[in-house]
């Protein structure tokens, strides 16, 4: 099937919602909201900033959500609070199934890279702290063409910087506007669904596979 993997980070193979131990020492049951509104607001400004031409680093998007969940919920953080919380970000688990999976892909000969909106150097120490840097032969981040995904020139970028054809590249995601994105700019995609409620866009075509989580891809590419 696949010749090359290029896996989303944020929520596909990280856990984004891990910061929810940090934020229930100060919110208690407010936390889950809090994360879920955080997320959404994140890449939100990254879509707006995208489309805007006003790019600037996803952290810069992670730490304006959280200003802004923090006024729209209230919550009235500490900048210490603050603080910790992007710092938690930084070391956001790996799913639990994800370290596995990518160890019998690599076994396998396929090779697998790591494609994020995140820089390199952020989505380095990730896969490093979660243990499972040493499965991916490269990091391609949007920041080297300073837009965001879905937008088709980080696609693009993905396959120029691997010199790998269209059909050759499948994207594994769990987000569903980056499956699209990468169905629009002609390259397979895989849809990684982690809740079993979880809808998909009704627009921009079905993904080419869907799996409940990596092992399940293992199993498919059997």
């Amino acid at each position: 099937m696949a010749t090359l993997l290029a896996f989303d980070v944020y929520g596909t193979l990280i856990d984004t919602h891990g910061v929810i131990a940090e934020l229930e020492t100060t919110l208690g049951d407010g936390a889950v909201e809090f994360s879920r509104r955080w997320r959404d607001k994140q890449l939100e400004y990254s879509f707006r900033r995208s489309l805007m031409g006003a790019y600037a680093e996803f952290s810069v998007c992670t730490q304006e959500a959280l200003e802004y969940t923090d006024r729209a919920l209230g919550t009235h953080l500490s900048e210490t609070a603050k603080e910790h919380l992007m710092a938690a970000y930084g070391r956001l688990p790996a799913f639990a199934e994800v370290s596995e999976a990518l160890a019998q892909l690599t076994r396998r000969g396929i090779t697998c890279v790591a494609f994020s909106n995140g820089t390199r150097e952020a989505v380095d120490g990730l896969l490093r702290q979660a243990g499972i840097d040493q499965h991916f032969s490269d990091i391609v981040s949007v920041d080297e063409v300073k837009r965001f995904k879905p937008d088709p020139a980080v696609y693009s970028h993905l396959r120029t910087r691997l010199e790998a054809r269209a059909a050759d590249t499948w994207l594994v995601s769990s987000n569903p506007f980056d499956v699209i994105g990468a169905g629009h700019a002609g390259l397979h995609a895989v849809w990684v669904r982690r809740g079993s409620d979880a809808p998909f866009d009704p627009w921009g075509g079905e993904p080419d596979m869907t799996v409940s989580d990596l092992l399940s891809l293992v199993e498919r590419l059997d």
